[in-house]
């Protein structure tokens, strides 16, 4: 709609402005006449509120031109969902059981609005059924409006956390890369030198055969398990065996040799085969081998931790594959949905205890919004856990059906409440913190692949149990 209707100095519209309204266009003189008579002309200045959060709700607006904008509160933050602009109708409406303002209406421009209170909603029914019936129709259009806008912000919010969390998962690995990385061409600047020691050394092939037998047995085999006091003892006799023999800072290279599971005795038998000579150009040759075995390694580790965080974005988001139910195995699901809320799970400090059955057959599903159904049953759980809190996750198959389980050992859900807890917009986080759209989303997903959601909660225990048929008709 334009802003282009014409409001005559501060006097109240004619017939034909509100006409220009879709709403009023096919009504009759003497309802538009009633209207026109019955509201107050109100006159908004830029940046001034129509509403706010928390006013009781006891006007129709009809605005006749300018523009509002539509903010909302999401902690300290305010955020813009919508603007308002000439020829809409938005406050209460008849048969509404709107209560307060759930947000902000600012005024972007001048912007002239027609009010009427609500107490002349009884006659309008008198004056003008036709009029009710249309506005009736704002109602339904607007409640179908904001419940797709509230369902945006929810996946939004939910989007915003699991970003978040892969942002900050995929940062330790790769602040590892560039920190290994660094050190290993730091570590390569000084192989020239240590190069020249070792060209210049002359042993028989058999004694270097020896040599590396022990190196690359070392490199690949897992170093035997120690405790703290052991590593540290065995790093205090190489050190001290190392600075007897010249080596600057002997517990660096011996903290590199016991990491790799090289003792003592395995220095003294290098010795030994090379006979005493030129034993600090060969252990300083393995040293370098270690150093550059290690930093390799921890690149190769972070490398395959970014990999296996972009594998579970693909599994939960179901990237590159059809839009279709597929036969699929939940475990899956279910994996890849505690490796992208892994950050808020480690934030708290929650135990995750994984009671999956072995043989789980696979099942027709809409994988990506299962997952969804799982993100918002585990993110609903964490929030409700203390620190160091327990998620357990149980699935097993019974009779012609597929049970998920998802329990935590929070507070509980208060009994009065607990009927309520599906009902769209019902929530009972703080303000900003969650729009009651969750679990209303969990049900229809749900209902949609002919499952059923039930719950059992009580102080430290609440159980959701989530049964899916095998089969799908």
């Amino acid at each position: 709609m334009s802003n282009d209707l014409r409001i005559r100095g501060m006097t109240k519209p004619t017939i034909d402005d509100l006409r220009r309204i879709p709403t009023f266009e096919g009504l009759d003189d003497e309802a538009l006449n009633w209207m026109i008579d019955k509201a107050e002309l109100r006159t908004i200045l830029v940046d001034d509120y129509l509403f706010r959060k928390g006013d009781s709700i006891d006007y129709m607006h009809i605005i006749l031109s300018g523009k509002l904008r539509i903010k909302i509160q999401q902690g300290k933050q305010f955020r813009e969902i919508s603007a308002i602009e000439a020829g809409t109708i938005t406050g209460i409406l008849p048969y509404s059981r709107m209560k307060e303002a759930t947000g902000f209406g600012i005024a972007a421009e001048e912007t002239k609005v027609l009010s009427l209170h609500k107490q002349h909603f009884v006659e309008m029914e008198q004056v003008s059924r036709d009029m009710v019936q249309a506005l009736v129709g704002v109602m339904t259009t607007r409640a179908r409006d904001f419940t797709r806008l509230q369902q945006q912000n929810e996946k939004m919010m939910a989007l915003g956390k699991l970003s978040a969390g892969l942002a900050h998962e995929l940062n330790n690995p790769a602040a590892a890369i560039v920190r290994s990385s660094d050190i290993l061409r730091q570590h390569l600047h000084h192989t020239p030198d240590n190069f020249k020691k070792v060209i210049l050394i002359r042993l028989e092939p058999e004694q270097v055969d020896a040599v590396n037998d022990i190196l690359f047995a070392k490199i690949n085999e897992p170093p035997p398990t120690i405790s703290m006091m052991e590593r540290n003892n065995q790093e205090d006799e190489i050190a001290e065996w190392l600075e007897d023999r010249g080596w600057d800072d002997g517990y660096e290279a011996a903290e590199n040799f016991v990491e790799f599971g090289m003792t003592l005795d395995d220095l003294k038998e290098i010795d030994e085969i090379i006979e005493g000579k030129h034993t600090d150009p060969v252990i300083g040759w393995l040293n370098n081998v270690l150093t550059t075995e290690r930093l390799v390694k921890e690149i190769e580790e972070a490398s395959q931790r970014i990999s296996t965080l972009i594998q579970s974005v693909k599994t939960y988001t179901h990237m590159d594959r059809s839009t279709e139910k597929a036969e699929v195995d939940i475990h899956e699901g279910l994996i890849s949905t505690l490796t992208m809320l892994n950050h808020k799970l480690k934030k708290k400090n929650i135990q995750v205890e994984k009671d999956f059955q072995g043989d789980i057959p696979k099942i027709p599903m809409y994988v990506s919004e299962v997952n969804q159904v799982w993100t918002n049953l585990i993110d609903n759980a964490v929030d409700a856990m203390d620190e160091k809190g327990t998620l357990t996750i149980r699935t097993q198959t019974e009779r012609d059906h597929l049970k998920v389980q998802i329990i935590d050992n929070g507070n509980g859900i208060p009994p009065d409440i607990q009927d309520s807890i599906f009902d769209p917009f019902f929530t009972t986080k703080p303000v900003g913190q969650g729009s009651g759209l969750g679990l209303d989303i969990v049900k229809k997903i749900i209902e949609q692949h002919q499952a059923s959601i039930n719950l059992r909660s009580e102080p430290g225990k609440t159980q959701f149990t989530i049964c899916f048929p095998l089969r799908s008709s």
